[in-house]
């Protein structure tokens, strides 16, 4: 179980400064996992879209560009954080926990999560949650940090993540503790093979995953039955 109360908290003190911190701390390759994120669910041709832990709207002024036609709407805990989005003037968003969505089964043809499902209280919940609210034939899209399993590249990533980044980042947000325990978070969440078994416990049918920047994130792509 992740502590949902300190991440709800820790959004808050760093909603105005999140996007920045995100495109430093990932020298902006952030930009391009959310844009092949986006192209893949394009190919899907959904007509309805939810993109839960919308968070600052980044992932979302992405799937608008790709996904033209398709009615996105914005699902995060974090008022803060969407109000963030908003100032993109995208303005369809609602407040929601990942864990209770406010929507009938079956609403939507897909539903993206870009470095949300990691901070989520239960991995299991969420995921069977998602599942609940996609339609027939839908499709879910987990976007997250992961660890590369190359030799040469995981030591120096895992250096970087308990050492450097929460650094980096509190000089940039004022909030190191928040980002210690968010970077501390990526060592512990499911991964590759592992974030695929979870993912197929929870009701979905299949799942690919695609493996980006050598591992140092991941796309989950799940369908339903």
């Amino acid at each position: 179980m992740q502590d949902a109360g300190f991440v709800k908290n820790a959004f808050a003190g760093i909603a105005s400064r999140y996007v920045l911190a995100n495109h430093v701390l990932s020298l902006g390759i952030d930009v391009l996992w959310r844009q092949l994120t986006a192209r893949k669910v394009a190919e899907k041709q959904p007509r309805t879209i939810l993109d839960l832990a919308t968070g600052s709207g980044d992932l979302v002024e992405t799937l608008q560009s790709a996904c033209i036609g398709a009615q996105i709407l914005g699902a995060d805990f974090s008022v803060p954080m969407m109000r963030e989005a908003q100032k993109k003037a995208f303005n369809q968003l609602i407040a929601a926990d990942g864990m209770n969505l406010p929507f009938h089964d079956g609403s939507f043809d897909a539903l993206t999560v870009a470095f949300g499902l990691r901070n989520m209280a239960s991995w299991p919940g969420a995921l069977v949650e998602m599942r609940r609210v996609l339609k027939p034939q839908g499709f879910l899209f987990v976007l997250d940090f992961s660890l590369p399993s190359l030799p040469v590249i995981r030591p120096a990533y895992l250096f970087y993540l308990k050492n450097i980044m929460p650094r980096i980042a509190g000089w940039i947000t004022g909030q190191r503790k928040a980002y210690e325990y968010l970077c501390s978070s990526v060592e512990r969440f499911p991964s590759g093979s592992d974030m695929e078994a979870l993912i197929l416990s929870c009701g979905f049918k299949s799942v690919k995953t695609r493996h980006l920047s050598f591992g140092i994130a991941s796309l989950y792509v799940a369908s339903v039955e």
